[in-house]
């Protein structure tokens, strides 16, 4: 196990170093844009995937150990890059109660719900979100860019292959958020609103760290959109590589008009599947903050064979477009963070 978190921690490391390198040789002085997207590529996006989604993290499930290394390795490369936490550190912890076993129950995080459960015989699962911020310009407005990295464990009853890696969901969707977060530092701008870089835990349980998360966060309604990441890593058909489905708020038009531009302005190698939503509020945690009427961008390549099943390896992600989908990424969150819309 030791030499496996060795391995991908250094690729890691390489594939920032590697990524500078070719940006500071470049003989033209680089936008802030352009410096940021120098900095996304394939050995930091393989070394995270492959290291969340190896065998020893045994499928990250919520409240469990594995659970708890995979927070700590993505505080770690926060904290290894200079990221500033949320708060006091990098987690945000939180518990969830759901009635014993033998009744029908989910788990809930909400006070209310919580008080209930806790007069009978219950569960508890003890969980952390990851949070880490860069300050804006504009401290009254905020957007946020997150992706869960929980998932489902393990089976020991399973014949076979007993672990739910997870590589696709979501460990995609946490390299995403983490190489861009490093993105935009790399380029050396302050935005005008704060980001905040969220790492979601719970979510397979029922989006419960999200959903903690806006209960709990003071300045929720300075909250002014947020882009979700779930499965962005894989071919729904096999035919079409390059296709991503793009779920964006209807009232906020702009979402669509960046992408349309920068696929174009940059060569994104990228079919997407725009779907204009009046509320995308289904599927994962951008539900979360669609209904509390908060404009949304949300990444998906659609489901596939391996689609919480332990087939979910790193050796099937589609790693060109998971490096496409970040870079598209990076460029529409840069301008959620810096214009108007």
């Amino acid at each position: 196990m030791k030499a496996t978190i060795c391995k991908y921690f250094l690729y890691t490391i390489l594939g920032a170093s590697l990524s500078y390198n070719a940006y500071a040789t470049s003989p033209q002085k680089p936008t802030p844009e352009q410096k940021g997207l120098a900095t996304i590529n394939q050995e930091s996006a393989k070394a995270q995937v492959g290291f969340l989604a190896s065998d020893e993290l045994e499928g990250r499930e919520a409240g469990w150990k594995s659970g708890r290394i995979a927070g700590n390795y993505i505080a770690s490369l926060l904290q290894q890059m200079g990221m500033k936490p949320l708060s006091n550190d990098y987690f945000q912890p939180f518990d969830a109660y759901r009635v014993e076993r033998q009744k029908k129950g989910r788990l809930q995080v909400h006070p209310d719900s919580i008080a209930l459960i806790r007069e009978g015989v219950h569960q508890k699962y003890s969980m952390r979100n990851v949070l880490a911020k860069i300050e804006g310009k504009n401290k009254d407005e905020i957007v946020i860019i997150g992706a869960h990295y929980d998932h489902l464990g393990i089976d020991p009853m399973l014949d076979g292959d007993q672990i739910y890696n997870g590589a696709d969901d979501n460990a995609s969707g946490v390299s995403a958020v983490l190489q861009i977060a490093r993105a935009f530092l790399a380029t050396g701008e302050q935005p005008e609103r704060t980001v905040i870089f969220a790492f979601w835990d719970g979510e397979e349980k029922g989006l419960l760290g999200s959903q903690y998360f806006a209960l709990s966060y003071p300045d929720i309604n300075k909250v002014k959109g947020y882009l979700n990441f779930d499965m962005i890593g894989r071919n729904n058909d096999e035919s079409r590589p390059k296709q991503v489905v793009y779920f964006y708020t209807e009232g906020t038009p702009a979402f669509g008009e960046w992408l349309k531009k920068d696929v174009e302005k940059y060569n994104l190698q990228l079919e997407p599947d725009y779907r204009p939503w009046d509320k995308p509020v289904g599927g994962s945690d951008n539900s979360t903050f669609a209904k509390r009427n908060i404009p949304i961008m949300w990444y998906h390549t659609n489901g596939h064979p391996d689609y919480h099943l332990p087939g979910d390896e790193p050796a099937k992600i589609n790693w060109n477009k998971l490096v496409e989908i970040t870079k598209a990424s990076f460029l529409g969150m840069w301008k959620m963070a810096n214009e108007s819309f």
